[in-house]
């Protein structure tokens, strides 16, 4: 007996409809997706810090 709470509701996936599981999948495959994007955001925004700490050390002294 699956179960997964929404909205702070217990539900018995058992009970979902073929349409419910349907959408319920699509909803964690979106939240895997923001995950993994999120991960290569950190990744890019690493990447931007170092390259800004690379420009500043080849600027010009005033």
């Amino acid at each position: 007996m699956p179960t997964i709470s929404i909205d702070d509701k217990e539900y018995n996936t058992d009970d979902f409809s073929e349409e419910a599981m349907n959408q319920l999948g699509s909803l964690q495959a979106a939240d895997a997706e923001i995950a993994r994007l999120n991960v290569l955001l950190a990744i890019a925004q690493t990447a931007r810090n170092a390259y800004a700490r690379a420009l500043t050390e080849e600027l010009p002294e005033e």
